[in-house]
């Protein structure tokens, strides 16, 4: 973690049904790649009224569909219509990363297909609850008289012009079906301005059932052909509004049945989309699969559905957004379980785990990570009761904000509870331009005061190389001291004075360890034991890794065991550079579980430096021998799951 290095890296973020987007080189995602691990598939299943309504169902591969809330409704439809039905829903990411846009026809077949006026427009931070709004054209914009129908409305995000695009067929008197667009109004509430002409076929034939998807800066229109030979084709554009389409003349479906609602969507962690479609004649999906968006192979024979959908879009989901939705609807008996590694969504390294006496609960204190060249310049923590399901708490201590001393390179936090005169407080250390300060707080979630100055900023007498970074504190279980450790490349130990928040004058003392040494000190103590744990090698390496020696003293001197590697990478899972390590025990139990970063799965082998400063954290259960030896931890996707 600890250079003078730095590189720009590009992301490239796909949601369903929308465009990639670019991120600020000088921060994190908004929504990591390799956090989307499920799917939220939206659609509706009939005709009649009651089946004229939003359901959800969910899969954690992209090809096993199962529905919620058994295939019922999620939203009622005239709570939310002008009609008592809604059809054709489509699901939108925002690009902040947790808004969520749908748009749905506003309309009941039962009462003709030329008779509906409206969409409705939806918006939901959580995916459970939506705010409504109906849009009817007719009524809102003049020279509409003769409009007809309006038919499956979708949203895009316009990066050109920094607004949410709305985009639908309408047909007005006897003309042809012509998808028009107009953009969202901030809330999301309501159109900025009338309709407008986005596409229609050279032919000049109907189309209806668009749906855009953008990849490498093309945009791609899927579209049914309505009243020559029905099927799906597609046309392509850079520019959204520029009026200049390339249309490709051949039909996308691969069958000769009656075809509409196509939808197309990227797998997850992966360059292979799906392109889906409503064979509606035979109240059916057909699904084909792609690498280019161009040449599609049916895969009917590897997707299952325990429901028969009809018109709907499939949106790559997170683990705590499907978390949300079974927590809501209950899990389906057959959908397999999701691994808990990572435990945290996004980038983050260096944790550091408490468990607090006062609330109960866990913290994890990381760094926050994606940062180009660790260049991140505040903390956040993370709350949780099982050690699976973590809570953001939001950011905690802010560089920029609340130390005067520093304002760069947030790094490697370490935190202590202590009562002092019956109340709980909390010290944490942390670095920050490669020096050592200290913050408190009276709750674990913060936010935290910074003591103004840095604790640690020169390095111990007769230390010559490594950086003054890294902070561990330990009390001691048999004195009630309290110490803290530092250092990259060497390993220092102070006495804490009696105020958390100063170094006892001539404490200062540097521990030998060995040449494996290299950042990340951490403490524990069990039975009579001190074990002493460190990284060895470079955050940027897939060897890194750590190591344990033990001692009879929080001081030293330390006993290197022969075995001595605590963690290390599982190549054959593709985990790798498995280091900066926590460790916290279970209250009133001899259960250990580790904490630690990663390369991110599955394409951090692959990113070479980069995946040095865009690392994961995980957590997986710690061992002890017989003897008092540490069994060396194999690292797992799987994770843990607390039992109490």
């Amino acid at each position: 973690m600890k250079s003078n290095y730095f590189s720009i890296v590009f992301f490239l973020l796909f949601f369903s049904g929308l465009q990639a987007q670019q991120n600020d080189t000088k921060g994190p995602p908004v929504l990591a790649q390799k956090d989307l691990t499920a799917y939220l598939f939206v659609y509706f299943t009939g005709n009649s009224v009651e089946e004229e309504a939003v359901r959800y169902a969910v899969s954690t591969d992209g090809y096993h569909y199962y529905s919620l809330n058994q295939n019922k409704a999620v939203i009622d439809s005239k709570k939310i219509s002008s009609t008592g039905g809604v059809r054709d829903p489509h699901i939108l990411r925002g690009i902040d990363g947790k808004t969520f846009y749908m748009t749905l026809t506003d309309m009941t077949s039962s009462k003709g297909w030329d008779s509906n006026r409206a969409m409705v427009l939806l918006k939901s931070t959580d995916l459970v609850n939506w705010e409504s709004s109906v849009v009817n054209i007719q009524n809102t914009f003049a020279g509409q008289e003769n409009l007809k129908r309006v038919w499956a409305p979708q949203t895009i995000y316009d990066a050109k012009a920094g607004k949410y695009m709305i985009y639908f067929s309408l047909q007005h008197g006897n003309g042809p079906d012509k998808i028009y667009y107009a953009y969202a109004n901030k809330d999301f509430t309501a159109l900025e301005s009338e309709p407008k002409l986005l596409f229609v076929p050279q032919s000049g034939k109907a189309c209806i059932d668009g749906d855009i998807i953008e990849k490498n800066g093309i945009y791609h229109l899927f579209y049914k052909t309505e009243t020559e030979k029905a099927g799906i084709k597609v046309a392509t554009t850079a520019d959204l509004t520029s009026g200049k389409w390339t249309e490709n003349d051949h039909y996308l479906q691969q069958t000769t049945d009656g075809v509409e609602g196509s939808s197309v969507f990227r797998l997850n962690q992966s360059d292979a989309y799906i392109l889906m479609y409503d064979v509606y004649t035979k109240g059916k999906y057909q699904f084909t699969k792609s690498d280019d968006l161009e040449h599609f192979t049916v895969i009917d024979n590897e997707i299952s559905m325990d429901f028969n959908p009809r018109h709907g879009t499939v949106l790559p989901i997170t683990r705590s957004e499907l978390k949300r939705l079974t927590a809501k609807w209950g899990t389906p008996e057959k959908l397999p379980k999701l691994n808990n590694n990572p435990v945290l969504e996004g980038y983050y390294a260096d944790p550091e785990i408490l468990y607090s006496n006062k609330t109960g609960k866990y913290y994890i204190y990381p760094t926050s990570d994606g940062f180009d060249g660790w260049s991140g310049n505040y903390f956040k923590t993370f709350s949780s009761d099982n050690l699976t399901d973590w809570k953001d708490e939001g950011i905690i201590l802010d560089l920029r904000k609340d130390v005067s001393w520093a304002n760069r390179n947030a790094w490697a936090p370490c935190i202590v509870e202590k009562k002092i005169k019956g109340k709980y407080q909390y010290f944490y250390y942390f670095t920050a331009a490669q020096k050592i300060g200290v913050a408190t707080a009276d709750t674990p979630e913060g936010p935290f005061t910074d003591s103004g100055k840095a604790l640690v900023s020169s390095k111990p007498e007769g230390v010559k190389d490594g950086q003054e970074i890294d902070p561990d504190v330990f009390t001691d279980p048999k004195s009630g001291k309290s110490y803290l450790y530092w250092g990259n490349g060497y390993l220092a130990v102070a006495e804490l004075n009696k105020d958390m928040i100063s170094i006892k004058a001539g404490s200062t003392k540097v521990i030998k360890v060995d040449a494996t040494f290299r950042e990340g000190t951490y403490l524990i103590y069990r039975n009579g034991t001190y074990y002493f744990l460190w990284s060895e090698d470079d955050t940027r390496s897939p060897n890194y890794k750590v190591r344990y020696a033990i001692s009879k003293s929080p001081l030293g001197p330390l006993e290197i065991p022969k075995n001595n590697i605590v963690i290390q990478g599982n190549t054959e899972e593709g985990i790798y550079a498995t280091g900066h390590n926590s460790v916290v025990k279970v209250p009133n139990k001899d259960e250990w579980f580790i904490v630690y970063h990663r390369f991110p799965f599955p394409e951090g082998i692959k990113m070479g430096d980069s995946a040095g400063f865009h690392r994961e954290v995980c957590i997986d259960k710690l061992e002890f021998n017989a003897d008092g030896t540490i069994k060396q931890v194999v690292p797992t996707h799987e994770g843990i799951r607390l039992e109490k």
